[in-house]
């Protein structure tokens, strides 16, 4: 079955990162045939970024994501530039100390105060991978072992502690949804 997803922050938030680590989860662990493609601009660092990646089961006919059924958001800049093309029954999950969405929005929407857990886990640059770990949790779209393996895989070995237990705090964050 096909899904796309996008991530998005701003640069710096480690968002191509959080994308191309779900690509190989789902890719080289799960089996799924995964392409990943990523947007930003010159002023990367500090201002709206995405990764979007297709995963299917079968070969991918079209490389490029549509109308995501997925979103991952972390930045205000980020929720009003890409929320424009979302499906209708699409998951958003934020980052509810950064992102408000417009009232009344059809979306299934999860949050999380992912940098603030990060923060509390010495390094607010985990914010992505709890993310991950609750995009995981929310969506099932990829596996946790396959997410773990892939984390462990993409990050430095001196920071792959840190990650495992932001990747837990997000897995096992409690799920609302509006």
């Amino acid at each position: 079955m096909r899904h796309e997803i996008r991530f998005a922050g701003f640069g710096g938030q480690g968002i191509i990162l959080a994308g191309l680590i779900t690509g190989r989860a789902a890719a080289l662990h799960d089996g799924k045939e995964a392409i990943v493609t990523q947007s930003y601009g010159p002023e990367a660092r500090g201002r709206a970024c995405s990764a979007q990646l297709v995963l299917d089961d079968r070969p991918i006919d079209y490389p490029m994501v549509t109308r995501p059924d997925v979103l991952v958001v972390i930045s205000q800049e980020a929720a009003h530039k890409y929320t424009g093309d979302l499906a209708d029954d699409c998951q958003v999950l934020i980052d509810q100390d950064l992102v408000e969405l417009p009232a009344g929005v059809s979306w299934a929407v999860s949050k999380i105060p992912a940098t603030a857990i990060a923060e509390r886990l010495g390094n607010r640059m985990a914010a992505n991978v709890v993310m991950l770990g609750f995009f995981t949790a929310v969506t099932g779209t990829v596996g946790r072992q396959s997410m773990e393996a892939a984390i462990k895989a993409s990050v430095k070995e001196r920071f792959i502690q840190l990650n495992m237990k932001a990747f837990e705090a997000g897995y096992t964050y409690p799920r609302q949804e509006e």
